[in-house]
């Protein structure tokens, strides 16, 4: 007589008490870590930078407040108040609506990928999703005129970005002299965003290969076990 055949077969995947496989459990909690961990890290971007242009410009005044330079070698460092009406680098002067269109469907565009289709990618890209979110909403912020500063001339709302980093290399003393774009710490979190991105994109490109390579390994490891597992025979 045979044993009983009734005992349940034994599952080989993992899960918890409701069913669930481990594997899932962990991929959703990875999710919701990643989630938060976009959040906090673009609202406390978006605080710093706020704050420091509120402190900056509430100290020195604007347009054109100045401290003494911080370093005076071939680096030079200070702060100074400006108001940008363009993009990133002076770019696109008078364009200030349109960069603030821009910004808005940046913002709704990152949200919809992130909360809504869930696809945050791995901690690289939601650290590099949310330095661009924070910065983009930094200078979003100043571009629809929530910092209150006036025009000196149109006595007007300025809108426009509220930058005060100021660098300058070289100098009448040396042989190169170069004045860098006046910035902002949104402008650091965008461009930092934009060069993880760039990154990212050479990782996601070898991803695809090094798969490839590892399957055709675990192929090759598998193929004696395939062509000898059925030659085995019980003695007559």
């Amino acid at each position: 007589m045979s044993s009983d055949d009734s005992t349940p077969p034994n599952n080989s995947g993992n899960s918890d008490s409701h069913g669930l496989p481990f594997n899932k459990l962990g991929r959703d909690r990875s999710q919701v870590l990643r989630l938060v961990w976009f959040f906090v890290l673009a609202g406390t971007g978006l605080t710093v930078d706020l704050w420091s242009k509120n402190a900056v410009f509430d100290a020195l005044g604007y347009p054109a407040g100045t401290t003494e330079f911080y370093l005076t070698g071939w680096v030079k460092f200070r702060l100074f108040t400006s108001i940008n009406e363009g993009a990133l680098w002076g770019m696109g002067q008078g364009k200030v609506w349109l960069f603030a269109s821009l910004s808005v469907v940046v913002i709704l565009a990152v949200l919809y990928w992130i909360v809504l289709k869930g696809r945050s990618g791995g901690w690289w890209l939601t650290t590099t999703l949310a330095l661009v979110s924070a910065g983009t909403l930094g200078n979003l912020y100043d571009r629809v005129g929530l910092h209150d500063c006036i025009h000196p001339l149109r006595n007007t709302i300025w809108y426009g970005v509220r930058d005060f980093l100021d660098f300058k290399f070289g100098g009448p003393e040396y042989s190169f002299s170069y004045e860098y774009p006046i910035f902002n710490v949104a402008d650091m979190m965008l461009v930092t965003g934009a060069i993880m991105l760039v990154v990212h994109s050479f990782m996601v490109g070898a991803e695809p290969q090094s798969e490839a390579i590892a399957d055709g390994t675990a192929s090759a490891a598998e193929t004696p076990n395939a062509a000898s597992g059925d030659s085995t025979a019980m003695p007559k």
